[in-house]
């Protein structure tokens, strides 16, 4: 289940993003839309990043019936990067949201060997969504050196 807050004024359906969440988990996950300002004061504040970025993710770890997080994500860099990737804002979305569920659940893309990337990647197949996250930021780095 999705505890949802929109601050921005951009409307979207949850059904795609429900059906993300009931797969991974069967805790309430909180979603928060926002734009590049609010989330890079919140990446300056949780990672020492002073810029806005994407998707966040906030774990919630302890007691029983807790949810499993929340995950922000900025309106505004969804759009840039579902124009740059030639796919919808919905999409975007739904790949955002799906890494950082991945990352409620403890999978760290940076220390785990691939094991998050296998996994977004089999569910972006699943889901039928756009390239996975990871994937995408590899190609890029990899453009990046051989243009």
């Amino acid at each position: 289940m999705i505890d949802f807050e929109n601050r921005t004024d951009f409307e979207i359906a949850l059904s795609p993003l429900e059906k993300i969440a009931a797969r991974l988990s069967e805790k309430t996950i909180e979603l928060i839309l926002m734009g590049d300002e609010e989330i890079g004061k919140l990446n300056g504040k949780f990672r020492s990043v002073d810029k806005a970025t994407d998707v966040l993710s906030f774990p919630i770890e302890g007691f029983f019936g807790a949810p499993l997080g929340s995950v922000a994500i900025s309106i505004d860099a969804a759009k840039r990067q579902a124009e740059e990737f030639g796919h919808s804002i919905e999409g975007e979305i739904a790949v955002l949201f799906l890494h950082g569920v991945l990352h409620l659940l403890g999978y760290d893309h940076e220390r785990d060997d691939g094991e998050m990337t296998a996994e977004e990647s089999a569910l972006q197949k699943e889901f039928n969504l756009p390239a996975a996250l990871i994937e995408r930021q590899t190609k890029r780095s990899l453009t990046k050196l051989h243009p």
